[in-house]
């Protein structure tokens, strides 16, 4: 969301930009395990449920160890994915992977940087190797695409323009949104903000949160 120069009668600043992370997948893989698998995974700053509770999983290659080791390990992969989700994209990388071979070690790890932290580069994909997984995803998409605003002018950041510019001006350049029940903000780094769909989309709740910012 940016315009090379101003735009008369527009009452965005031209240079600002906005990038806006609504199907956030290391994210959403997150939040389906906990709630799939029930892992009583707490701390103040994690978000809340799931607005669609996927069935239980019935995987029986997940044994009680694996499940202690999996409720130790989410909060500290959340957190990692989260942050990276919420941090500016960093376009030296894009230059700096196609100098790269492909099946090299520099290019996994440039494209391992791009991607960011994730369920799978711990534990692979075995948690998800469930058809909860499957018809949970399908309902997702189905929600999101249903709820997708007709045009540019009626998004939530149009809508709340007067409160988006002051946290543009604090910093902010990133939104990333949840499909977690109520409304929730919890600030990522220097530049983003982690909200749930809700929150987004109720335009009070949305310029509490961007209020909140920095």
């Amino acid at each position: 969301m940016r315009s090379e120069q101003p735009i008369p009668g527009d009452a965005w600043p031209h240079e600002m930009t906005i990038s806006v992370e609504d199907r956030p997948s290391a994210l959403l893989e997150l939040l389906w395990i906990r709630e799939a698998y029930d892992l009583q995974a707490g701390a103040d700053h994690l978000p809340p449920s799931l607005v669609h509770t996927p069935p239980p999983a019935k995987n029986p290659a997940i044994t009680p160890t694996a499940r202690t080791a999996w409720e130790q390990a989410w909060p500290r992969i959340w957190s990692a994915a989260a942050a990276h989700a919420g941090a500016e994209a960093d376009p030296g990388l894009f230059d700096r992977l196609r100098l790269t071979g492909f099946g090299s070690t520099e290019r996994a790890e440039l494209l391992q940087r791009m991607v960011g932290p994730s369920w799978r580069d711990e534990f692979g994909d075995d948690g998800f190797a469930d058809d909860s997984y499957d018809g949970w995803l399908q309902r997702e998409t189905d929600a999101h695409l249903g709820k997708l605003p007709m045009s540019l002018e009626d998004a939530p950041e149009r809508r709340d323009l007067v409160a988006l510019i002051p946290a543009w001006r604090a910093g902010l350049t990133r939104i990333v949104t949840i499909p977690c029940v109520g409304e929730y903000v919890h600030k990522l780094g220097p530049h983003g903000l982690l909200m749930t769909d809700a929150t987004r989309e109720d335009s009070n709740a949305y310029r509490r949160a961007l209020g909140s910012f920095p």
